[in-house]
């Protein structure tokens, strides 16, 4: 089974993460998305994997969220449309094989689905 994670190198526990999968021996890619961002279909697909609503996923601690999104009623689309446009936005470490996705905070999360 091949695995996926949504990894951002500048975060620890992304990082915590990829050592995770790494030492578990299985076949995984890495997508950086913050310079390769999702699609909004890519986003949906993630969701429902997780079983999570927009707002499950999104860093409301992020500053682009404070000052852009914060405290405004926002559709669920509009929720996916900013993490599109923002991925910044987007919880992370992520990892997903083709039937299910964790987010891997802590790393050991992962090991849910390995």
């Amino acid at each position: 089974m091949k695995y996926t994670i949504y990894h951002n190198a500048r975060c620890r526990k992304s990082r915590d993460g990829l050592e995770l999968l790494k030492d578990s021996g299985k076949d995984f890619e890495i997508r950086e998305y913050l310079k390769e961002p999702l699609t909004k279909d890519e986003l949906r697909q993630i969701l429902n994997k997780l079983n999570y609503t927009p707002l499950q996923l999104v860093r409301t601690s992020e500053k682009i969220w404070k000052e852009n999104y914060k405290g405004k009623d926002l559709s669920e689309e509009e929720l996916m449309q900013a993490m599109v446009e923002h991925p910044k936005l987007i919880e992370r470490p992520i990892v997903e094989n083709d039937q299910n996705a964790v987010v891997g905070r802590p790393a050991t999360e992962i090991n849910k689905l390995l």
